[in-house]
């Protein structure tokens, strides 16, 4: 997986258009506008510092808790597979069920929206496939990163110009492009595991 593909891959897991409508419900408290960016812009940088530990640590962890890459793989696959369905069939309390109430504070913006299990498990992934390119799955993280803070720095006039019915229809088309990449993360992770111990 090259650079580009790496950070497309996330972007449509973090799923910023999808999470406009989820972003404004959680702000929709906060009546200052001047306020209501700092928040914002608080909960990007607190994803950011979460994807970057993750990126660098997540490794590390799996290997003192002694999980297998192809279990990250299936269980990423998994995870993602789940919210992706949620993203084409989604539930009447949304993708992430109930959320606290009052001004949000790390949950449920930055953990689990924007730096969300399956977005964290890919990060792993990526360093465990392949570690001497962590530079350019920094640089991956960083421009999703990027693209995702400036679509959500722009939620307000991009509900505004798309209307609700039209981020649904964004949310559902990448709700079935995770599906299908959710899936591949399963195919390799059983793959993996059969070429590594293959049936007697």
């Amino acid at each position: 997986m090259d650079i580009l593909s790496a950070g497309l891959t996330l972007l449509l897991i973090m799923d910023p258009l999808g999470n406009i409508p989820v972003f404004l419900s959680v702000l929709k408290t906060v009546k200052d506008e001047s306020h209501k960016r700092k928040i914002l812009i608080r909960e990007l940088l607190i994803a950011l510092l979460v994807l970057l530990v993750f990126l660098f640590v997540g490794p590390y962890l799996l290997k003192w808790l002694n999980l297998r890459q192809e279990a990250v793989h299936i269980a990423g696959g998994i995870v993602l597979f789940l919210i992706s369905l949620r993203m084409i069939f989604p539930s009447e309390k949304g993708i992430m069920g109930d959320m606290p109430e009052g001004e949000p504070f790390i949950v449920p913006l930055a953990v689990p929206l924007l730096a969300g299990p399956s977005t964290l498990a890919m990060l792993i992934l990526l360093v465990r496939s392949q570690p001497e390119r962590i530079f350019d799955w920094l640089v991956a993280v960083v421009g999703a990163w990027i693209v995702t803070s400036l679509i959500m720095l722009s939620s307000t006039k991009l509900h505004k110009l798309m209307g609700k019915r039209g981020l649904i229809a964004v949310e559902r088309l990448m709700g079935m492009v995770l599906v299908a990449i959710s899936v591949q993360m399963l195919l390799d992770g059983i793959t993996t595991y059969l070429s590594i111990f293959p049936a007697n």
